[in-house]
């Protein structure tokens, strides 16, 4: 007989059917005689070819068919994309005499009239008198007001004449072509603070002393951070690979991929790595097959793509700056070949949120809001997410040169906010999985209602084979 069940794309619904031989009329299943188990999920039901999902069981060959008309003829391909360079990095060698730092800044203020402002550094080291001394400049990044510095390498001894708690200065400026760059803002740290890795410790308010003086709401001009060790053997990085534990990373690709691969019919699917150097020859990409193929980027099922993820982070250099479009095009390309409703595209990125292309990247999710296809942002780390809140578009749609997106494919969650205090990561993922893949159904009904792609019709009720049972006498 048929019976109803509440369905939740969003969730992981573990089901388990019993076969017994009855024997009686009594309620009490040990009076009679047990045959086997089957286990599934109500997504692999929903999402099997034809609504029909065949497992075998202790004794035989069981049959589901589920009358689920919405996904019949939906596929979801989800392509796993791993942010491997993060916005700042900082290594720390303790037998060395030199450290590797890369810094971002967000929000900075605007000081030329008809862009924004070519932001650069200036570290200075503080002497036994007081006084400080320049020890190193950054390059500019012209017209941003959250730049991405390139890393640079400088010896200890440069920076704090090896006193890991002197005073370092930093200041921010902002370029002009005829020498009069003006002063952003400036902010302290020590040598001892930049080796803590990633924490609050390590984000800094830029602060100009006579804008602050003169104005009573006045809050800071912007902000500098460092936000992890891109080493992925230290305890420190996003990326640590804990022979006993996920990381971040890992926990969001599996929170989400567990539950959306059972919609996939072949469990195929395409992992790509952005901000890294790739051997053998170092060059910088920010679209590559995690698995090291690139002719073929597929991975089998989300236990192929965690192991594609980890086996890349011994064979890569991390490395910036960190570009959302490339992988976006990408995915699109895919996307715009498929007009029939047959198919339809999620793209999931893991990032800490610091971006360098924003400009693009707006364009591209603009172009690919006419595209049947969604994007899954996840936020690790404690960085500030301003960027990825602004490409969610929830509050004001995104938009790029003058063209706003045709409807809002784009879902933004921080990790930080589903962690379990208790250190439950079950329960931290199965959180994080039901908010983040909530707005996927509506999407893809958006996408279809718009293009008048009707559901295709309810396949015809499962017959069971007949067996002719033939005696001979």
């Amino acid at each position: 007989r048929k019976f109803i069940m509440d369905y939740f794309f969003e969730e992981r619904e573990n089901l388990r059917f019993d076969f017994y031989d009855v024997d009686s009329k009594s309620p009490n299943l040990s009076k009679h005689d047990f045959l086997g188990q089957m286990f599934c999920t109500l997504g692999e039901i929903v999402g099997s070819q034809g609504s029909r999902l065949e497992k075998s069981i202790s004794c035989g060959t069981f049959f589901l068919v589920v009358g689920f008309f919405l996904f019949v003829c939906l596929f979801l391909f989800l392509f796993c994309v791993v942010d491997c360079m993060l916005s700042v990095i900082f290594l720390y060698y303790p037998f060395q005499d030199s450290v590797l730092m890369q810094f971002c800044a967000n929000k900075l203020d605007k000081k030329d009239f008809f862009g924004k402002s070519d932001p650069f550094l200036v570290f200075h080291r503080s002497n036994e008198d007081g006084s400080f001394t320049i020890c190193h400049k950054t390059e500019v990044v012209k017209n941003t007001l959250n730049p991405v510095w390139q890393a640079f390498k400088i010896s200890v001894r440069a920076l704090c004449n090896g006193d890991y708690d002197r005073t370092i200065k930093v200041e921010v400026y902002d370029w002009d072509r005829d020498g009069s760059h003006d002063f952003i803002g400036e902010f302290t740290t020590s040598y001892r603070e930049l080796s803590r890795g990633q924490s609050q410790f390590n984000v800094y308010e830029v602060i100009n002393p006579k804008k602050k003086g003169k104005k009573k709401k006045y809050v800071n001009s912007g902000t500098v951070s460092k936000c992890i060790l891109c080493n992925p053997s230290q305890p420190t990085s996003l990326h640590y690979m804990n022979p006993y534990q996920l990381n971040a990373y890992g926990m969001a690709l599996r929170a989400v991929g567990e539950i959306i691969q059972d919609y996939d019919s072949d469990k195929m699917f395409p992992a790509l790595g952005f901000g890294a150097r790739l051997p053998p020859d170092g060059r910088v990409s920010h679209e590559f097959a995690l698995n090291g193929n690139p002719q073929n980027p597929y991975c089998h099922g989300i236990d192929g793509v965690m192991e594609a993820y980890y086996r890349s982070l011994k064979s890569v250099q991390l490395y910036g700056p960190t570009n959302f479009a490339p992988v976006i095009n990408h995915v699109a390309r895919y996307a715009a070949s498929v007009k029939d409703g047959s198919q339809y595209f999620v793209l999931l990125i893991v990032t800490d949120g610091v971006i360098s292309d924003m400009a693009q990247t707006k364009e591209s999710i603009v172009n690919a809001s006419k595209l049947p296809m969604s994007i899954i942002i996840v936020g690790v780390g404690p960085a500030e997410f301003d960027a990825m809140e602004e490409l969610d578009g929830d509050v004001v749609r995104i938009s790029s040169r003058g063209r706003f997106a045709e409807r809002d494919i784009v879902q933004f969650v921080p990790f930080r906010d589903y962690i379990d205090r208790s250190g439950n990561h079950v329960l931290s993922m199965a959180r994080l999985a039901k908010d983040v893949l909530a707005e996927i159904p509506e999407q893809f009904l958006s996408y279809m209602r718009v293009r008048g792609i009707k559901p295709s019709p309810a396949p015809p009720p499962y017959t069971p084979p007949i067996h002719v049972l033939q005696t001979q006498i």
